[in-house]
């Protein structure tokens, strides 16, 4: 299988949280296509594990989803500004939504969020060692509810109302499997 090759890019349409862009490809098969391409900037998304008493819960927020018409709980997230470390938007999103800093961020994984016809990636993170710092600091239009919820209910949870966020079963499957891969 080879890749197609590229014959001319032209901008579409740009909406700020990304650009639609025209691409002109031929294929291996000679074939030539017009395919539309969303240009939106890199996601990250963090899992906040606070440990009380021996036993973890996650820091959830309740916010409401344009998209679907509905309030979605998620892991805290958000755009890596440009030229910025997707840990260090994953910690700056986790503070200005939450409060909290962690001590620790770590990798969990990263995918295509829709290779068919989006750009970007989602950058997934652990945050461990967390520690209320601050109060929130929201954009102009966000309004997010901060939740502490066991770990187990959060994680039967996702796939179902509020959780039904693609990204948000994405971040807890990387999640588990991060679990999965620790020394017992």
């Amino acid at each position: 299988m080879e890749k197609w090759k590229e014959a001319s890019r032209r901008d579409l349409l740009d909406c700020g949280i990304f650009v639609a862009r025209e691409h002109r490809s031929t294929g291996p098969h000679g074939k030539t296509g017009r395919f539309v391409v969303l240009d939106a900037p890199d996601w990250a998304i963090v899992v906040p594990v606070l440990e009380r008493d021996g036993k973890r819960y996650l820091v959830t927020v309740n916010q409401y989803r344009h998209g679907a018409d509905e309030l979605c709980t998620e892991f805290p997230g958000g755009v890596v500004e440009p030229g910025e470390d997707p840990a260090v938007a994953a910690a700056r999103e986790l503070l200005e939504e939450t409060g909290y800093k962690a001590a620790r961020i770590s990798p969990a994984g990263e995918c295509w969020p829709n290779p068919a016809f989006m750009s970007n990636h989602l950058h997934v993170f652990v945050a461990e060692g967390l520690e209320l710092v601050a109060a929130q600091d929201l954009d102009e239009h966000e309004i997010v509810d901060v939740h502490i919820s066991p770990e187990d209910e959060v994680l039967d949870a996702v796939g179902l109302p509020p959780w039904s966020h693609a990204l948000m079963a994405t971040a807890a499957w990387y999640y588990i499997r991060c679990l999965s891969r620790r020394p017992a």
